[in-house]
């Protein structure tokens, strides 16, 4: 029999052959779904045999894994903002990146909720999460606006213009308590109910086409459409971009996720579409640029 020690070298050695980024990582994840672990249970007991058949069960998810699926394919599951969201072929993996939209509408959120007084019967504050997939952002935000008593005072909305994702987003929220506190509606970007936006979260394709291609063969795996922004990874934003004067409210935000070399490309885009508005790109923890802050112009009242 097998211990544990011994079958994450063997996995190690044939997860770095295929070409893995993470070979150690991988192995170490793969056993401990296979024995019923958390990674740090596995990497505290190196010596503890492991039955046949787990590690028949191993060397199966191994084999899916050495062809390219993706980790959180093969488990099932991905962490995202603290959370452990369920993870299929329906939607996009969620990154680590995209963490830092839900922090900036949660601030968003919690600026509008503290600076001012809101009067009773005062409409909830509409967020809208577009293009939402597995609802991660969504999920996200409603579970961190619980904790600080303030889901009550929003109305979350997410899109997305296929079903089947919204079917995964729905699981999710149900296994996060809140899927009655999030609408899920199949949209082409923006629901057409009339009601203007506070704030609105988007992280929409934005890969360049010819740029797909040579991602880790890992992307391979997931929808190509939730990846591909078009020539030059912008298409579905400026539709996006389009929209906004008509659908944000005058002292609204919309927070976009874009790529790391879209700064001046965005910049450029907003000043031809949305005159007048601002435009702020903020960095991620890697210090790369990754969410636009979009604002209408600010017009001074009249004194």
């Amino acid at each position: 029999m097998a211990t544990v020690e011994q079958l994450i070298r063997m996995g190690v050695e044939r997860l770095r052959a295929s070409g893995s980024e993470s070979p150690r990582l991988d192995a170490e994840l793969l056993l401990a779904r296979t024995v019923g672990l958390d990674r740090i249970g596995i990497v505290a007991h190196p010596e503890a045999p492991v039955g046949d058949s787990a590690a028949a069960n191993y060397e199966a998810d191994l084999v899916r894994r050495e062809k390219g699926e993706p980790i959180a394919y093969i488990r099932g599951i991905k962490e995202f903002h603290g959370l452990a969201f369920a993870a299929d072929a329906r939607a996009l993996i969620p990154r680590p990146e995209t963490e830092l939209v839900v922090d900036l509408v949660e601030a968003e959120i919690v600026t509008r909720l503290v600076a001012a007084a809101r009067p009773a019967g005062t409409s909830p504050i509409l967020i809208v999460d577009v293009g939402t997939g597995g609802g991660t952002i969504a999920i996200a935000l409603a579970v961190v606006l619980r904790r600080r008593r303030m889901l009550d005072d929003v109305r979350i909305l997410a899109t997305d213009i296929e079903s089947e994702p919204l079917q995964l987003a729905r699981e999710n929220a149900v296994g996060h308590g809140v899927a009655d506190r999030i609408e899920f509606v199949v949209a082409d970007l923006l629901p057409l109910d009339g009601q203007l936006i506070d704030v609105l979260a988007a992280n929409l394709p934005y890969v360049a086409s010819a740029e797909v291609d040579r991602l880790p063969v890992a992307a391979s795996f997931e929808p190509r459409a939730a990846l591909d922004g078009g020539s030059d990874g912008l298409d579905v934003i400026r539709a996006l971009l389009d929209r906004l004067p008509r659908v944000l409210r005058p002292d609204g935000v919309a927070l976009v996720e874009i790529g790391a070399d879209q700064s001046e490309a965005i910049a450029a885009e907003v000043a031809a579409r949305a005159p007048g508005w601002s435009v702020e790109v903020l960095p991620d923890l890697s210090g790369l640029p990754r969410v636009a802050r979009l604002e209408p112009p600010r017009t001074e009242p009249v004194r």
